[in-house]
């Protein structure tokens, strides 16, 4: 049976009935140990008796670690490999193949539909009116997905890793932006941050950096920028599989002349609800499945293409010419601005090239729409409009009818296979996204599947799979007009599109740091782009498209409401941490009785000792012999090396058996842990861990006699870590300074043991060793039990209507129905003890 406490007490941010004192920051070595290399690597160790004291640390030298117990990333075969250098050119042809089912579906498929969207806004009044329209689609791929995103965007990723929370974490590694209090300077000597400090030279850098980090209110407004982004993502994972399934089955009203427009719509619902099932079985089996059908689709369009150039019109080669647009706008002037939003249909989809490069190479992605989609897309419009010259009668059905007879029904079923995959362009980019929010802290925890073993990229979130069905189905059965659904559609992919715009711009700035000139000209060009194709589809909100606008709102608030929340509850419990003075008084029992056994604390501080800890020593009868802070953290990078993972500590004198353990993760990083390998893996990262410090201990007391002075620390030491930055170190090493407690192993002893004065003899390093590794043994085998510490919130009763609405009710649901942290671990609840606490915040 599970034992499970949950207690009701309630502690006020300002009042405690411990006592507390607050940690005051020190210096990056000060904060905790880290991997460095110096040669080889080096771990700081020390104690946070020692950091609450302000007094001497201890650095010890060792050789590479390889500490772990995380099991995950020992089973998936290249976890840590970032990018696709180590494939064959066989592999990445098949990898460039996959792209174009998963990341070009949507934008392959949006001849279906934008010149239906565009005549129907501005009604053709001369051919003069199909060139200038063409020319408007022509240039409006050639700006926006191929200069824009393909040679620009692109090359912003993290790592390989793109969306808009991937622009957010590259900016986070580059200033202190952040909002969550969690960050130690520690996580930026882990090799992946790749952190470039902007040169001297380049004071528009340095100047940008710091206005930055000093400013809540600019932090909150980028905050504010990338949550509209990722909303408006997810919101394009709804509009999509409706706009490209509905426009194309309605091509069965050409093939078929007795169909309406209710069989239409419920043969679309069916192939949606087929759509999303499959999406369970993951993006690298279904990339190879759907590949060779977008091939056969682009193939397609480029075929019918150079048709219909060669039987009706090949002149229309004249749109290249952008004078046809400035004729086209002189002639239609307002329709022609309203054919704005069918002109953007073109380009959507750019954005899922962007937020679904986790799954591929860049390269992939580049030479895949280089040399095949963007050719296929331009014959594609070219032959629709060179159609068009001649029949002007079918601008509402024109791909399906530009179609010769003879191959109508076989690019009608390639064209619904393709639209089937297009809807899953932008799903597998909203599950992407949402994972990265989930790690960043800036969305409720959900079930993740990774459905690939070799690329943990490749994800399947159940929930949001079946939220997106279900208000796919809505907006298909409420909302069956193309052109409401596509004007929706606009204003989704705008959304998106604007916020990589100011992200990436902000990018240049900071990390690039490019030229001004070319700074300001890619944010006046495309933001003033972007902003003209958004006034248009803006105009026309009120038919029916504002749904999307309020879904997109809701999700932000979802968002913003967990963000706030979250970092308010970390906030508070750095304030409540418990003060060493508090745990020296108490004694190494820590005032009850310390029964055999490893308890494993998890929580979310980094840093002290949390006040949840408190309540476990009055709520529990006793205490493990052993205790173990687990805080699992997230840092602002797509991957953490495994070598560089965890951070081990010693907290309080030796004996009290109570150690920190901080395992770093990145947005992409697995954890899907089985506890009893967790467990094995644990102790061993610990021994090893003893045994060095024990090692350290004896090698530097060795040299206690060359000393000048005990109470003389030696100069700064210099470290390089491994991403190449210099640590200026003024800390003393273990020859420096002396041991302040006595080794006492059994778990009874009430009281702090007393330093070793001068004169008393030294103490046998050796069977130190040994009896607190036979400690460790003896806690293992008398069991590990998982501690739990939940942590609730409430807004005080003198706060803020607003703010007691957001927190009691809106917070604490999401908190109640989100998925818990430990269920990745699988711990049966034998193992489980909770403790439930509320903080008045």
């Amino acid at each position: 049976m599970a034992d499970q406490i949950h207690g009701g007490a309630s502690m006020e941010s300002t009042e405690s009935r411990w006592v507390i004192q607050d940690d005051d920051d020190t210096s990056d070595l000060e904060n905790f140990g880290a991997d460095l290399r110096l040669g080889r690597h080096a771990t700081v160790v020390d104690s946070e008796e020692e950091e609450e004291d302000n007094a001497e640390q201890r650095l010890i030298r060792t050789g590479p670690r390889i500490d772990s117990f995380d099991v995950e990333a020992l089973d998936v075969p290249g976890a840590h490999t970032t990018d696709y250098e180590d494939i064959n050119v066989g592999k990445k042809i098949v990898l460039a193949f996959q792209t174009l089912g998963v990341v070009f579906g949507d934008v392959g498929t949006s001849p279906l539909y934008t010149f239906s969207v565009m005549f129907r806004k501005a009604p053709i009044n001369g051919n003069e009116d199909i060139l200038g329209a063409l020319s408007l689609v022509l240039y409006t791929l050639i700006l926006i997905p191929l200069v824009k995103y393909v040679l620009v965007v692109l090359w912003a990723n993290d790592d390989g890793e793109g969306g808009t929370f991937a622009l957010y974490s590259l900016i986070c590694r580059h200033a202190k932006v952040s909002l969550l209090p969690n960050q130690l300077p520690s996580d930026a000597r882990i090799s992946s941050f790749r952190l470039k400090v902007p040169s001297p030279e380049l004071e528009r850098s340095l100047k940008i950096k710091e206005r930055l980090e000093n400013s809540l209110t600019l932090k909150k407004t980028l905050l504010i920028l990338v949550l509209a982004g990722t909303s408006m993502v997810i919101a394009n994972g709804v509009v999509t599989p409706a706009m490209s399934v509905l426009s194309s089955v309605g091509g069965l009203k050409v093939g078929v002349d007795a169909i309406k427009k209710d069989e239409v719509v419920m043969i679309s619902v069916a192939c949606l609800i087929i759509l999303f099932s499959v999406q369970k079985y993951g993006t690298s089996k279904m990339g190879l499945a759907v590949g060779p059908a977008l091939f056969l689709w682009f193939c397609s369009l480029a075929g019918i293409g150079i048709y219909n150039l060669v039987k009706y019109d090949s002149s229309v080669l004249r749109a290249f010419n952008p004078i046809h647009i400035y004729y086209f706008f002189k002639r239609n002037s307002t329709k022609a601005w309203y054919s704005l939003g069918g002109c953007l249909l073109s380009a959507t989809g750019s954005e899922a090239m962007f937020a679904d490069l986790c799954y591929f190479s860049v390269r992939s992605v580049q030479l895949s729409f280089v040399f095949l989609v963007l050719p296929c897309l331009l014959l594609g419009y070219l032959g629709q409009a060179a159609y068009l010259m001649e029949n002007h009668a079918d601008a509402g059905q024109v791909f399906f009818s530009s179609v010769p007879s003879g191959a109508f029904w076989p690019t009608f079923l390639i064209a619904n296979i393709a639209a089937l995959i297009a809807s899953r362009a932008m799903t597998t980019a909203t599950f992407s996204c949402i994972k990265q929010s989930t790690a960043l802290g800036c969305f409720p925890r959900l079930k993740i599947i990774h459905t690939s073993r070799k690329f943990m990229g490749q994800i399947y979130i159940p929930v949001i799979n079946w939220f997106l069905l279900a208000l796919s189905l809505v907006l298909v059965c409420s909302i069956s007009s193309i052109d409401e659904i596509g004007n929706a559609y606009g204003i989704a992919e705008l959304g998106v599109m604007m916020m990589t715009t100011i992200l990436v711009t902000l990018v240049m700035l900071l990390i690039w740091q490019i030229h001004i000139i070319i700074v300001l000209s890619f944010l006046v060009v495309f933001l003033g782009l972007e902003l003209t194709f958004f006034s248009s589809v803006l105009w026309s909100v009120t038919d029916g498209s504002w749904i999307i606008l309020v879904f997109a709102i809701i999700l932000f608030l979802i968002m913003y409401v967990w963000n706030y929340g979250s970092n308010l509850k970390y906030e508070t419990e750095v304030k409540q941490k418990l003060s060493m003075d508090l745990m020296r008084e108490l004694g190494c029992n820590l005032g009850t009785i310390r029964a055999p056994g490893i308890g494993l604390l998890y929580n979310e501080l980094v840093k002290g000792i949390p006040a949840i800890f408190g309540h476990f020593l009055t709520t529990l009868p006793a205490i493990h012999s052993m205790i173990i802070f687990v805080s699992i953290k997230y840092v602002p990078v797509p991957m953490v090396p495994q070598s560089e993972r965890f951070l081990f500590r010693r907290v309080c004198p030796k004996s009290y058996h109570i150690f920190r353990c901080i395992a770093r993760y990145g947005y992409k990083d697995v954890r899907k842990e089985n506890h009893q390998t967790f467990e094995q893996l644990l102790i061993e990262s610990l021994e090893k861990f003893i045994r060095r410090e024990a090692q350290e201990r004896s090698l530097e007391s060795n040299g206690d006699d060359d000393t000048d002075s005990e109470n003389e620390y030696p100069s700064s030491r210099v470290l390089i870590a491994p991403n190449g930055s210099v640590y200026s170190l003024g800390v003393p090493l273990l020859a420096d300074i002396k041991d302040t407690s006595n080794a006492i192993l059994e778990a009874s002893t009430s009281e702090v043991s007393s330093p070793v004065s001068p004169d008393s003899p030294v103490f046998d390093a050796e069977q130190s060793l040994e009896n607190e590794l036979s400690f460790i043994h003896k806690a293992k085998e008398s069991g590990v039990v998982y501690l739990l510490g939940h942590g609730d919130i409430r807004a005080r009763k003198d706060s803020w209507f607003f703010k007691k609405l957001v927190i009691n009710y809106f917070y604490a649901f999401l908190r109640k129905n989100c998925r818990r942290g430990i269920t990745t671990l699988s711990v049966p609840h034998s193992h489980l003890m909770q403790v439930s606490m509320t903080y008045m915040v």
